[in-house]
């Protein structure tokens, strides 16, 4: 399962923006303030949508006048997104998810929700969900149902109403196995990683627990590597080995329990025989550990987006940890994606010209280009130029590295 095109309408500065031909790693820049973040909280939004209801994601974004894009407030918020979803004999189908968000009467709902399969280029789709104002029609049969000769009067259809008009029929019948389409895109979003990483977060020594996963805030990092070095130790093998390579000096990380119900992490340095905990050692050594633990996930996200991983990392890391995001979107296991916004040119070097994309602004509003699509910048990496080069000499357009 992996995305292949997002379209947004009305939310904040992305007033019409429609970003194609995603590769499994993908990645953003522009000038602060052009809407990079706000690209990527759309993924947020939609996981907080489906996880707890459309109102709380409103909510925790400040309302419906703050999310809705200037001089748009009477219009409805609009996500699309292109999916690719798996059906019988591992073949794959491209469906559409279609949402709408409306305020109405000071209450937010669901305006309008369609999950859509077409055959080919032309015809009409097949709806597998179309609901209005929390109410619709919903196609029960899994993908193996269809073939290029279904008719639509074949289709059995049933008519579904929500408890709330802010609730995703994605999230009520995606619970049911029977409605496959929505039962796989449920599962991806739910498995979104929208990562908020601080630094200060990932320091404290929290109280064990289980952590099967790197929460988005790194919180739980300590628990995170106590869960893979007792279950999974090749991994956390590995990870070790990785981390020895990045960071010159450092022997040794270990989950310690402190006999009080707390976990910390101790890192040794190879000079010192004791080590030091992790509220001693550097921000770029915590949060290098944390990216190599991320991605060292052995149930790996289906989607992760990281924002600036270049801070408080030395230069010389960046090209080496872009490599690392390249590498896990690639592994065949992983099935995954990974979008990561970047202010950085030595990052960018690292990464190939057909997985960036640019944001920049006119009138107010976001524009998203792909890199690949511009004759210059494609000649110019022919004959050897680096992306980081030429985007310090200002060759993508509105996209100041700064």
């Amino acid at each position: 399962m992996r995305i292949h095109s997002v379209r947004v309408r009305n939310f904040k500065t992305l007033r019409d923006v429609h970003m194609r031909e995603i590769p499994n790693f993908a990645v953003l820049i522009g000038a602060n303030g052009t809407g990079k973040t706000t690209f990527i909280d759309v993924f947020g939004f939609l996981r907080d949508s489906l996880i707890h209801n459309v109102r709380t994601a409103v909510q925790k974004r400040a309302g419906f006048a703050q999310l809705v894009s200037r001089g748009r407030e009477r219009e409805c918020i609009e996500i699309e997104l292109k999916v690719e979803l798996d059906f019988a004999a591992k073949k794959k189908r491209l469906v559409t998810y279609e949402v709408q968000i409306a305020e109405q009467d000071r209450k937010i709902l669901v305006r309008r929700e369609r999950l859509s399969w077409k055959r080919g280029s032309y015809g009409r789709p097949f709806n597998f969900i179309d609901f209005t104002d929390g109410a619709g029609e919903a196609i029960p049969e899994g993908f193996d149902a269809f073939t290029e000769q279904t008719r639509e009067e074949d289709l059995k259809r049933e008519h579904q109403a929500l408890d709330s008009p802010d609730i995703l029929a994605l999230k009520g019948l995606g619970q049911f196995k029977r409605f496959d389409a929505a039962s796989q895109l449920r599962e991806l979003i739910e498995g979104w990683s929208v990562s908020d990483f601080h630094i200060s977060d990932a320091r404290i020594e929290p109280d064990a627990a289980p952590a099967e996963h790197l929460s988005e805030t790194g919180d739980n990092l300590a628990l995170y590597a106590q869960f893979l070095s007792e279950n999974h130790p090749a991994i956390f093998a590995d990870l070790l080995r990785k981390m020895a390579e990045r960071i010159p000096g450092i022997a040794e990380v270990a989950p310690e329990d402190t006999g009080d119900g707390r976990v910390l992490l101790r890192f040794r340095d190879a000079a010192f025989d004791k080590g030091f905990i992790a509220r001693a050692v550097s921000d770029g050594t915590i949060k290098m550990f944390a990216y190599l633990a991320l991605l060292a996930d052995p149930d790996p996200h289906p989607l992760l987006c990281i924002e600036e991983p270049e801070n408080q990392l030395y230069p010389s890391l960046l090209p080496i940890l872009a490599e690392e995001f390249a590498a896990y979107a690639a592994r065949r296991r992983n099935n995954a994606q990974v979008f990561v916004t970047t202010h950085s040119p030595d990052f960018l070097n690292a990464v190939p010209l057909g997985s960036i994309y640019w944001i920049s602004k006119k009138d107010g509003f976001s524009v998203i280009d792909r890199a690949a699509d511009d004759a210059q910048l494609q000649a110019l990496i022919d004959v050897g130029d680096k992306p980081g080069w030429l985007w310090r000499e200002g060759l993508f357009k509105g996209a100041d590295p700064g």
